[in-house]
């Protein structure tokens, strides 16, 4: 067991952890839509949400590691067959080989083991299957309807019901999107023929979970490891592999300050890790380094939740609050919203919580995050209204009214 108490060692420890996420190279994954491509492939997953008030946040995770990637590449990669939607702990974009890892899920709710809606039309499913199969596929307002009755066609709340049912069971896929709406059709005409469909053993998910896990974090906890899954058959697999490679030395195990334990592959603590340089991150709040929020706090230090969840009154720093990630640390937050109307990024509050930097690097940096963050939100213009620590907000001010000088000037040109 490696002690981790020195400061030095839990920078290493972090290092590690940023890397492992792509957080600490530029373009690690290379640019545009090949980078997107192994981007996930490494990752595993990225969250989708339909929250707005910025680019949604399954975009913002691709921007954060990939040059010059746009919003509308991540759609391509699910007409391209790259990507999937399904099931992690949350609703994902999924890489194509990692597809028959979602199979012990949809088996699970097929036999009834779990249930994603307890009352299951059956006839409706069985109507809606009919359609897809003659007539192609379809979206949830395909079968809407403004009559109460079901007389000739299907309610809306039932049907998108069914639709979701058959999703999850595995008997449809999404085909396509448009923004939030989905087009269903039969799995079988979704898949790519060279996709592995077969049904992995209990050892087998266990292996790609750890794999996974160790690859796109750097070391894990086995609490980690199963996040969110509430299968108590693979965590005992889970544990039981973990256990194993221990005893064959194909892992080692470290210590926090706090008492967490971690399990990495051995010597990877040794291993060269990318140099920390002074580019700031804005990232989204369902980013895969913040999602898994309790290791979070024990390893930076960092308390963070996502305030639209709070009753407004009892927020303490915005709505939709972005954590700030410099020089290897999580820093502060910033709450902001795009209005794409007028091409303008509002900055309702920013907080800097971390105040061992040089002020004046960071401010710099900040100003240069925003600049990307502007471009990645269409917006042209951006305002600051609120910082914390108040002294900051000058500083800022007077670094933003240069970034908006500086693009109004390259616009004229």
């Amino acid at each position: 067991m490696i002690e981790i108490k020195r400061p030095q060692d839990l920078v290493r420890l972090r290092r590690l952890a940023l890397a492992a996420q792509g957080l600490l190279q530029a373009q690690p994954y290379g640019r545009g839509l090949a980078g997107a491509r192994k981007a996930i492939n490494h990752l595993g997953y990225v969250q989708i949400d339909t929250i707005s008030v910025v680019e949604r946040a399954h975009h913002h995770v691709f921007h954060a590691r990939v040059p010059n990637f746009r919003p509308d590449m991540t759609h391509q990669l699910l007409l391209d067959g790259d990507i999937f939607e399904y099931w992690t702990h949350a609703a994902a974009f999924i890489p194509i080989e990692d597809f028959r890892f979602s199979l012990p899920y949809k088996h699970a709710i097929q036999s009834g083991q779990t249930h994603w809606y307890k009352e299951r039309d059956s006839k409706l499913m069985t109507e809606l299957l009919a359609r897809i199969r003659a007539e192609g596929p379809i979206r949830s307002r395909d079968v809407e309807t403004n009559s109460g009755k079901r007389a000739g066609w299907w309610d809306w709340k039932p049907a998108k019901k069914a639709l979701e049912q058959l999703y999850m069971e595995g008997e449809l896929m999404v085909s396509n999107r448009e923004g939030f709406q989905k087009s269903y059709d039969l799995t079988e005409r979704v898949l790519p023929s060279h996709v592995n469909t077969h049904m992995p053993s209990l050892a087998e998910f266990a292996a790609h979970l750890l794999d996974q896990q160790l690859r796109c974090h750097g070391f894990v906890s086995l609490k980690g490891l199963t996040y969110l899954r509430r299968n108590n058959d693979l965590r005992k697999a889970v544990k039981a592999l973990v256990e194993e490679k221990l005893a064959r030395q194909d892992l080692e195990q470290v210590r926090v300050s706090s008492g967490e334990v971690f399990v990495l592959e051995t010597g990877a603590l040794e291993r060269p890790i990318p140099r920390l340089n002074n580019r700031m991150l804005i990232l989204s709040p369902f980013d895969n380094s913040v999602i898994q929020r309790d290791r979070l706090k024990v390893l930076f230090q960092y308390d963070y939740q996502i305030e639209c969840y709070v009753p407004e009154a009892k927020r303490k720093y915005g709505y939709f609050c972005l954590p700030l990630l410099y020089r290897g640390e999580f820093i502060g937050r910033m709450d902001c919203k795009a209005h794409r109307k007028i091409s303008h990024l509002e900055i309702k509050s920013l907080h800097i919580e971390n105040h061992r930097f040089d002020q004046e690097p960071l401010i710099a940096a900040f100003a240069a995050a925003v600049a990307q963050f502007c471009h990645f939100q269409a917006c042209s213009t951006v305002s600051l209204t609120q910082a914390h620590p108040k002294q900051l907000e000058s500083p800022l001010q007077r670094a933003l009214e240069a970034l908006e000088d500086k693009q109004k000037f390259a616009t004229d040109r």
